[in-house]
């Protein structure tokens, strides 16, 4: 038999330690090279979306080659740790140390050439349905499937380079140990865990004070506590698995009436046991997971924008004319125009704005007559509002200001034009977009509007029009009006904005940039959250079955002694569900406090609540991990229960 040979024999011998290592390098290979088929598709180039791919997919790539990196390496140890009786007898028959890293050089590459293969192939026997799947989502005509060199070239060579570098770090951490250390394998050390109640109880503290910061915090200290508690909860979180939570099963194991009773005696001091072997790998099951959790759950609440961008923009167009706007004709007849060339049904509504000062509040106000405001309410679908002379509403500026302004009355006079009226009230619907008039609007009687717009002003008190658009179909409008809406980007780009006399928004256009950004980077997200946790499950599968052996002969010994087949279930539950589920449920509640600072970021950026959509992502979450538990479960019990 060659060395290569024994090399490969080897890997097919230990395929149950290694299937878990493969299927995750395998997926991260295909996801890769599913992103670069994107990335250097043809078919997007001189588009926005092409921006969008080459930012998001080659971030994504950079961040799915680390990781893997890191996986890998943490894997590699696992497995190396897990063989070390194998290593150290080679060692002791006299194999050389030269060899036996070549033996592990070779391994390792099979392994990883076998991955990358599998990985490239089922990434482009997928690249179809993912192609299609991008083509819907960013709206192009076209996204056809092709065949190039350039994502194969870019996939293997780099997961290539990573299993070489891999393949020759692996080898240095047999390279210092003894032989008679490698041949008591996994016999030796199995002592108490060791554990300090100081960084215990710090552990417990940190996790306290950053659930008690996320929980607490503001517009005015989100920006802080961006940078102070991430790096607080993952120190809380290492201490809690390395030392806090070995402090309490200690502190349960000294509590005599409950740790001498039924199978709690065996599970909590295999758990102890666990804790000695695991607390690291539980640390980073919890990161990882949080990491997938955030990532997905950030993007969803993306998405919950884009869903409720219609709510807050209800009109498909609008342009405001200032006094002495040269260009307030040409640049309606034009949007009216390429409204009829592209057989869009629409609706004009021209609004004048009046402005007085406030005697009240001696500020500016912006002033709508009623009729105006009920013609544009009436088209979306809501009723009338009647106002007597002398009466006046708030139009509150956003939809969460209604609340406030409703209940308020306030009695003032306009300077300008010598009217007293009371505003009881806010106008009850959202016609317009947010502060399209302004922070401070009323509306006004039309008999009212009438006798202040007959009063002459002049500087910033001259009237301007408000040109609002209804459109039923207001997707189709993204392409309408781009030759106004580059000027005022070209304006702003300069800085030159306040010479502009007129504003122009076309939420059809916005909606479709902000639908295809955030859609396409939930894809994104999901593809690598897949790819996070899968890895992080693949880390106690390894830990799993790495001790098989071990905990085959102990079962072995407790069925001689009478267990029966329920009572091993149970045992194995309680043992293995705190390995599954106790550092998912760390990254859940990371996960649940971290959402709360994000619901407040979009409180104040949107008004708009992500409860529903985070929700259905942590319960997505959670089904997938009972179902990857149960399945784990049901093979670990089959490998038990096999003949050794």
């Amino acid at each position: 038999m060659t060395f290569r040979q024994f090399a490969y024999r080897n890997v097919v011998r230990n395929r149950r330690i290694y299937a878990a290592f493969f299927m995750a390098s395998a997926f991260s290979v295909m996801v890769f090279f599913l992103y670069s088929m994107l990335l250097f598709h043809p078919s997007i180039e001189n588009r926005f979306v092409q921006e969008i791919a080459l930012i998001g997919m080659g971030v994504a790539e950079i961040v799915l080659y680390i990781f893997t990196l890191f996986f890998l390496f943490y894997s590699m140890r696992a497995f190396l740790h897990a063989r070390s009786k194998e290593f150290g007898i080679l060692l002791h028959l006299g194999m050389a140390k030269r060899q036996l890293q070549k033996l592990i050089f070779i391994e390792t590459m099979l392994i990883g050439i076998t991955s990358i293969v599998a990985g490239t192939v089922l990434g482009y026997s997928f690249s179809k349905f993912f192609l299609m799947a991008v083509r819907e989502i960013v709206l192009l005509p076209a996204l056809p499937l092709y065949l190039s060199w350039k994502p194969f070239a870019l996939t293997v060579g780099a997961f290539l380079s990573l299993f070489i570098i891999i393949s020759l770090v692996a080898p240095i951490f047999i390279r210092t140990r003894e032989v008679a250390d490698l041949i008591s394998g996994e016999a030796g050390g199995k002592g108490e865990h060791e554990y300090s109640k100081s960084r215990g109880y710090f552990g417990l503290i940190c996790l306290g004070v950053s659930y008690a910061m996320a929980a607490s915090t503001s517009n005015r200290l989100i920006l802080s506590l961006v940078f102070l508690v991430p790096p607080l909860a993952t120190i809380g979180t290492f201490y809690f698995f390395t030392d806090s939570l070995p402090l309490l099963l200690h502190k349960i194991k000294g509590r005599k009436r409950f740790y001498w009773k039924h199978f709690r005696l065996l599970s909590i001091s295999e758990a102890i046991v666990s804790l000695r072997e695991n607390g690291r790998m539980f640390f980073i099951v919890a990161i990882v997971s949080t990491l997938a959790f955030m990532s997905v759950g950030t993007l969803a609440s993306l998405s919950s924008f884009a869903s409720q961008y219609r709510e807050m923009n209800p009109l498909a167009l609008v342009y405001k004319s200032e006094a002495d706007n040269p260009f307030e004709e040409e640049h309606i007849a034009q949007l009216e125009q390429e409204l009829q060339e592209n057989d869009i049904e629409y609706f004009m509504a021209k609004m004048p704005i009046l402005y007085q000062t406030s005697v009240y509040t001696n500020r500016v106000v912006s002033i709508l007559s009623i009729s105006d405001v009920n013609q544009i309410g009436n088209r979306l679908g809501h009723e009338s509002i009647h106002l007597n002379e002398g009466s006046a509403l708030f139009l509150p500026p956003s939809s969460s200001s209604y609340k406030s302004l409703n209940s308020r009355i306030v009695r003032t006079a306009l300077e300008e034009s010598n009217l007293y009226i009371e505003i009881a009230g806010a106008y009850p619907y959202q016609i317009l977009p947010s502060y399209a008039v302004g922070a401070n609007a009323i509306v006004l009687n039309d008999v009212d509007f009438n006798k202040v717009s007959k009063i002459p002003t002049a500087g910033e008190l001259q009237p301007s029009v408000y040109y609002a658009f209804d459109i039923p179909e207001w997707q189709r409008t993204k392409d309408i009006g781009s030759s106004i809406d580059d000027t005022i980007t070209d304006s702003f780009m300069l800085g030159t904005t306040d010479s502009l006399s007129y504003t122009f928004d076309n939420p059809g256009m916005n909606y479709s940039i902000i639908r295809t950004t955030f859609s396409l980077l939930l894809l994104i997200g999901l593809l690598l959250a897949a790819v996070f946790l899968l890895a992080s499950g693949s880390f106690i599968y390894f830990r799993l079955y790495t001790t098989l052996d071990r905990d085959r002969k102990q079962f072995e010994v407790l069925r001689r002694m009478g267990l029966t087949d329920r009572e091993f279930k149970k045992i194995v539950n309680r043992q293995l569900i705190p390995q599954f589920f106790f550092p998912w449920g760390i990254a859940l509640l990371h996960s649940a406090f971290a959402f709360l600072s994000l619901q407040v970021i979009w409180d104040a950026l949107a008004e708009i609540s992500i409860v529903k959509e985070l929700t259905i992502v942590l319960v997505g979450f959670t089904i997938m991990q009972i179902t990857y538990f149960y399945l784990i479960r049901w093979r670990y019990l089959a490998h038990i229960k096999a003949p050794s």
